[in-house]
């Protein structure tokens, strides 16, 4: 499966923003899906993670109550909703897939469990 990150920008401290990933080659449905960061000159962090069938979502702590993971399989896409947004969220964000079949994900922040990555979407929040 190949992913395609998209609708990173500039934006102000407290703004909003929606990244997309759309998936081609297979059937998302079959996939959990996560969304990583990677700031500059630090190491790439786990964002979110969303179960195959919606059931489960997973956050990292920093970004619980702002941001939203959710998909579309009708469309194969999936998506992150990221609100309130703050300096520090500053970073590029990839997507990521992983065959599993399991409506409760194991180790969701496992970077290394997911095979497919998409190429990154760029997000700077001014202060």
């Amino acid at each position: 499966v190949q992913l395609q990150a998209s609708g990173g920008g500039l934006v102000q401290a407290g703004g909003s923003l929606r990244l997309s990933c759309v998936a081609s080659g297979r059937a998302l449905s079959g996939y959990a899906m996560a969304w990583f960061r990677q700031a500059p000159g630090k190491e790439r962090e786990f964002v979110a993670a969303k179960a195959r069938s919606g059931a489960r979502t997973y956050y990292a702590d920093s970004v619980k109550g702002r941001f939203t993971i959710s998909r579309d399989n009708t469309k194969n896409t999936g998506y992150i909703q990221m609100n309130s947004l703050k300096p520090e969220d500053t970073a590029v964000y990839s997507c990521a897939a992983r065959l599993d079949s399991d409506l409760v994900l194991s180790s969701p922040d496992a970077e290394r469990s997911y095979n497919y990555w998409g190429q990154g979407t760029l997000v700077t929040v001014s202060s």
